[in-house]
């Protein structure tokens, strides 16, 4: 968006939302950002102020504050040439359709909240507007792995129309607070809620809520702690860590759900200052192809060293 930029509607685009065109214009703004200026009142269609679901016409003129190219500017100078290197190292599968990356923990998938970038606006920046590039599904910020990116906007709908239905699997490893003999899978089902408190996100066990479901098995027993593998069956925000702390084995270093008493522990212990929970494989249906497609992503160097230690 350039200084009091105008853009006259198209017939093209008659009749639709306009927080919908301009998500889908300015690719490289995040979403939070475009609905903040939009409720201020800075994006204005014929001269008058409009609510994100105003629906424009063609021939209407939109006009523009001075917001992309400062953001973009912002992008740049955070992403130099070790950034731009980095997010070539960490894709671990790529062909003409979609891009899995290794996502690494402490990195939001999304700009907004206070974070002026996240992995899906980089990429975007870093392949130039090549491609159409969105997040097909979406890990926490905290968690590490595999990381789904659609390339054109079909493929987007075909992955998550399977992931509505449920085809598409994902696997987690995790370190957990706690011991278990049981070899079958343990099953966990129940309600779970959002709670805002400072602007952060909190979910909660709450029969108001959404249902929800995960499946984990004991890989292996160490002196006070498990490795265990996750399988969300359903894919609530946090659910997998809100799961295991109702169980009373909560993941090592979760900040929220976790017990602090057993993170602070560990951390000076073993020098692990992120959360073990680790996106291990993802497996869909190819929609081109419509082979079956399996994708593993690495545990960190630092994670295998904090099990290795725990031997």
């Amino acid at each position: 968006m350039m200084k009091n930029q105008n853009i006259i509607v198209s017939s093209t685009i008659d009749k639709q939302r306009i927080d919908n065109f301009l998500i889908k214009k300015f690719k490289t703004v995040p979403k939070s950002l475009i609905y903040k200026i939009l409720r201020k009142g800075k994006i204005k269609v014929n001269k008058k102020k409009v609510f994100p679901n105003f629906k424009i016409k063609h021939k209407d003129i939109i006009e523009l504050p001075y917001i992309h190219i400062n953001y973009v500017k912002k992008i740049k100078k955070k992403l130099n040439l070790n950034k731009i290197t980095f997010l070539k190292k960490i894709i671990i599968y790529e062909d003409k359709y979609i891009l899995a990356i290794n996502k690494p923990s402490g990195i939001a998938v999304h700009g907004g909240s206070g974070i002026n970038y996240g992995i899906i606006e980089s990429y975007r920046f870093l392949f130039k507007k090549k491609f159409f590039l969105e997040l097909v599904h979406r890990i926490d910020k905290e968690t590490s792995g595999v990381l789904l990116i659609a390339k054109k906007r079909s493929i987007l709908k075909k992955l998550q129309q399977q992931l509505k239905e449920k085809q598409i699997k994902k696997e987690y490893i995790a370190l957990v607070k706690g011991n278990c003999d049981i070899k079958k899978y343990i099953y966990i089902k129940n309600f779970l809620v959002k709670n805002f408190s400072n602007k952060k996100i909190k979910v909660k066990i709450n029969n108001k809520g959404k249902f929800s479901e995960t499946k984990f098995k004991i890989i292996k027993n160490y002196k006070n702690f498990m490795l265990i593998k996750i399988n969300p069956i359903t894919g609530r925000t946090h659910q997998i860590r809100v799961h295991m702390s109702h169980l009373n084995y909560p993941i090592i270093n979760d900040q929220r759900y976790g017990d602090n008493n057993i993170n602070f522990k560990f951390k000076k212990n073993f020098n692990l200052n992120r959360l073990f929970l680790h996106a291990k494989k993802i497996t869909f249906i190819h929609p081109i192809n419509n082979e079956k497609i399996m994708i593993n992503a690495p545990l960190s160097k630092e994670l295998n060293n904090c099990l290795f230690k725990l031997k």
